[in-house]
C-alpha cells in the first residue's frame, strides 16, 4: 500500500507557528481528498482540517482561524500551516489519504484508509 508521510512538527513556544507537510510514497496526494487530523493527550483522534479533490475545505471549528490546509503542486503536498498555537494543541498530527474515489473531504477518521505515521508537534507556554 501506498505510504503517506508527514513531516514539519517540532517544539514551539506559544504563539509560534509550525508548517506540516504530507507526500505519498509513489502515488500523487492530489488524486486524493486528504485530511490532517491530531491525538492529544486524553482524548480521542480529531479531524483538524481536509481539503476534497472539490476543492472544498473543511476545519475543526475551535481552529478555525489558526490553521489553514492547502496543496503546494510544486512538491505535491498536502500543508497544514498552524499559527498562534497553544499548549493545548500539542499532540501527535497525522495525515490521511481517502480512496481515490472519493470526491469529498471529511473530518471523520473511518473515512480515510490510508494513514502516516504522525509526526510529534510540542507546544510550551
Amino acid at each position: 500500500q501506498v505510504r503517506v508521510e508527514e513531516s514539519g512538527g517540532g517544539s514551539v513556544q506559544a504563539g509560534g507557528s509550525l508548517r506540516l507537510s504530507c507526500v505519498g510514497d509513489g502515488d500523487t496526494v492530489s488524486r486524493h481528498s486528504m485530511g490532517w487530523f491530531r491525538q492529544v493527550r486524553g482524548k480521542a483522534r480529531e479531524g483538524v482540517a481536509s481539503f476534497g479533490l472539490d476543492g472544498h475545505e473543511m476545519y475543526l471549528d475551535s481552529l478555525r482561524g489558526r490553521i489553514a490546509i492547502s496543496r503546494d503542486s510544486a512538491t505535491d503536498a498536502v500543508v497544514l500551516q498552524m499559527n498562534s498555537l497553544k499548549p493545548e494543541d500539542t499532540g501527535t498530527y497525522y495525515c490521511a489519504e481517502r480512496p481515490p474515489s472519493q470526491l469529498f473531504g471529511s473530518l471523520w477518521p473511518t473515512s480515510y484508509t490510508n494513514w502516516g505515521q504522525g509526526t510529534q508537534v510540542t507546544v510550551s507556554s
